[in-house]
């Protein structure tokens, strides 16, 4: 079996003016790493398909998700802003159904053994959205919808998140709180958008805030001593991993310290979970990453270490 690899042009059109960091040009950046990296070769590409409404209705209400679709501008050169930092474009709805549909896309395709593990290579990213409202350049909270399509339809009794995204994933642990299904682990800069995290909101949530500057020594320390513990004490018979990058030091929305080795040594650390409880199950979903070179780099180690390449 192979590394799944899924994307869609639709994301590339999804865009909230020049100014914005969360740009198409990410996606262009992944693209040409893994081509440098001679790792394209290596991936089993997939088209990413539209989510339909009962796997958004899995995570965010009737409300929600309307106001992305009935806002979604009809012509092409308008913008519709839905909070400050959070712009719809006449893309962003398919954008945003194929983000969602290629995350439940790929854990079927690894809940049925079609592939090992899989990358999906998606915007706009999933994380700070909320069950009832988008935020944080975030529409649908694609891992999520991901992690309770596996519950609810894959059947699943237990499922872990894993976030290392300079930012906490507060949609995601909104949408989890308390859920004995789910064990959510997350390290994130603090205090730093979205000031949440602290305290978690449940005793299924592991929440480690650093300060700004922490560098990779001390979160290969964390992951040692609180995430591996936790993770194999909830045995979870799928991971989903939020793929943030912007903890990369080169990253400018954030000021920590990781590199790419740091990103490849974590994956490794998720798969050796993965193997144990989950028959190596993994699906990982592109969130945060905005210095264009890092992202791409951080990325390629990523999918380097899902796919088994040396």
């Amino acid at each position: 079996m192979t590394t799944g690899f899924y994307t869609h042009s639709d994301c590339m059109l999804h865009e909230m003016g020049d100014w914005h960091p969360e740009s198409p040009q990410r996606l262009q950046a992944i693209e040409d790493q893994l081509i440098a990296s001679q790792i394209a070769p290596w991936l089993a590409r997939r088209e990413a398909p539209l989510a339909s409404f009962d796997d958004l209705a899995r995570i965010h209400g009737g409300v929600a998700i309307a106001d992305i679709r009935d806002n979604t501008p009809i012509d092409r050169n308008s913008y519709h802003a839905l909070d400050g930092d959070t712009v719809l474009n006449s893309h962003s709805w398919n954008a945003a159904l194929r983000a969602a549909g290629a995350a439940v896309a790929a854990t079927d395709a690894v809940l049925k053994g079609e592939l090992a593990n899989a990358f999906c290579a998606i915007r706009p990213p999933g994380h700070h959205a909320m069950p009832n409202a988008a935020m944080g350049f975030c529409l649908f909270n694609n891992i999520a919808i991901a992690a309770r399509h596996a519950v609810e339809v894959g059947g699943l009794e237990r499922v872990a998140i894993v976030d290392f995204d300079v930012h906490h994933g507060n949609g995601t642990e909104a949408a989890f709180a308390n859920d004995p299904h789910v064990l959510m682990v997350s390290f994130f800069q603090h205090p730093f958008y979205p000031y949440s995290g602290v305290p978690p909101l449940g005793d299924n949530m592991l929440n480690d805030p650093l300060p700004a500057y922490s560098e990779g020594d001390v979160v290969r320390r964390l992951v040692t001593e609180k995430w591996l513990p936790a993770l194999h004490a909830h045995q979870p018979q799928m991971i989903f991993i939020s793929a943030g990058f912007d903890a990369h030091r080169e990253d400018d929305l954030g000021q920590m310290g990781l590199v790419e080795a740091d990103y490849a040594w974590i994956t490794q650390q998720i798969m050796a979970v993965a193997a144990q409880h989950a028959h190596g199950r993994i699906v990982s979903c592109l969130e945060g990453g905005y210095n264009l070179s890092a992202l791409g780099r951080s990325v390629a180690a990523h999918v380097r270490a899902l796919a088994g390449i040396d």
